[in-house]
């Protein structure tokens, strides 16, 4: 049965025969099979459907809950067996807001030393998309976010505050200084983060009580694009300090502190609200927790 609630679960993610079947790795009338067999079990119909999906019906909405449960309670179950056996083993999926993603690499690197036989999905996503992929058992867990607009019923672990600093080339007029304030950047050549990322919508919210309209000419879900086209002109990117350090480093860009921050935001480990966690999940959050008290991201090489 868990089989089927998990063929349940992805139709339900995708909102799509075809694409849901591809996800699973199955044919799309192996899928079909699977959904009708289980609404045959339960006694209900789960999907509309005529030539294609139409969604779920009520009894499929108050099921997707039960199925996502009782797919995470077996999961957790294999998990717990294998753990007992063979110790902390497979595959972590991590998802990770963009402007995290050094303190991701601080982590899977401490939690990979002390768990050699695991290894790491790492993906770059946005906030939300991170909170609906722990719902659909996507990920195991994510770096996001913790203070700045609603997480649902999850457990966290704060990690680090998040400061923003200005990113700008030597020879840009704001260089020189200490320095700078929010106020300064009105009529700054901007390329900053798209607006769904929340990135964006903590620095729009900076500017805002700066009573500065921010005009990004260049937007881009990658801190790596930005960072790129402030080396190629006179362009500004605003980044946290540690995220800015990385993509600086050996460039002579300028990283400048930015005054006047409206609030700070905490990042951290965000995982599934479950009793008991997944060996894996708990000896992840306890992890988080010693990089919280180290407060160490990434070492260079000399």
């Amino acid at each position: 049965m868990i089989n089927k609630l998990e063929m349940f679960i992805a139709v339900a993610r995708e909102g799509h025969f075809g694409r849901a079947a591809e996800s699973l790795g199955i044919t799309q009338p192996t899928l079909s099979t699977g959904i009708k067999q289980l609404e045959a079990m339960l006694g209900v119909q789960l999907i509309f459907r005529g030539h294609r999906y139409g969604g779920l019906t009520p009894e499929g909405q108050r099921a997707l809950v039960w199925a996502r449960q009782l797919v995470g309670d077996a999961r957790a179950f294999r998990e717990e067996m294998r753990a007992a056996r063979h110790g902390l083993a497979g595959h972590v999926r991590l998802a990770v807001i963009p402007t995290a993603l050094t303190w991701a690499a601080a982590l899977s690197a401490r939690f990979s030393k002390a768990h050699p036989n695991l290894r790491f999905t790492i993906l770059s996503r946005t906030s939300a998309e991170i909170l609906s992929m722990l719902e659909n058992l996507e990920i195991d867990a994510g770096l996001s976010y913790l203070d700045n607009e609603p997480l649902g019923r999850v457990t966290t672990v704060p990690i680090y505050t998040e400061r923003y600093t200005l990113v700008c080339r030597a020879d840009h007029p704001l260089a020189d200084r200490d320095s700078v304030g929010w106020s300064d950047l009105a009529g700054c050549r901007l390329c900053l983060l798209t607006p769904d990322m929340q990135n964006r919508r903590i620095i729009n919210q900076n500017f805002m009580e700066a009573c500065v309209t921010p005009e990004a000419q260049v937007e881009s879900n990658s801190t790596v694009v930005l960072v790129a086209h402030v080396g190629q002109g006179d362009w500004v990117t605003i980044l946290p300090a540690e995220m800015a350090r990385f993509l600086a480093e050996g460039t002579d860009l300028r990283i400048l502190p930015l005054d006047r921050q409206r609030a700070d935001h905490a990042v951290g480990l965000v995982a599934p609200f479950r009793e008991p966690h997944t060996p894996v999940t708990e000896a992840l959050l306890k992890e988080a927790e010693k990089l919280a008290r180290t407060g160490e991201t990434v070492v260079f090489a000399p």
